[in-house]
């Protein structure tokens, strides 16, 4: 990704995702980078970022999407994650 607002390293929670930007008038797909991090002195959240590769993009420019979590908000979206890669997990070995 060519001009990076999220730094991806080997501590980035998720990168080279299939992402996918959504609007009225297009939708562009893009590898994407997802991070959660809180920080390092006195946290006092949880950070969820977004980013999609700009290069790969017509209609957005550069930019990544974040949302402050409180504990509690941060729990439910983890737990809503693992209640859904149950059910997929579920409906591909069904497949197999």
């Amino acid at each position: 990704m060519s001009d990076r607002l999220l730094s991806v390293n080997a501590y980035t929670t998720l990168d080279l995702l299939e992402g996918e930007a959504e609007a009225h008038e297009f939708t562009e797909s893009a590898y994407a980078v997802v991070n959660v991090t809180a920080p390092r002195k006195n946290p006092d959240h949880v950070k969820l970022e977004l980013e999609l590769d700009n290069a790969e993009l017509e209609h957005l420019p550069a930019h990544a999407d974040r949302v402050r979590l409180t504990p509690e908000q941060a729990r439910t979206i983890a737990a809503d994650l693992e209640k859904y890669a149950d059910k997929v997990e579920a409906n591909l070995a069904d497949e197999e």
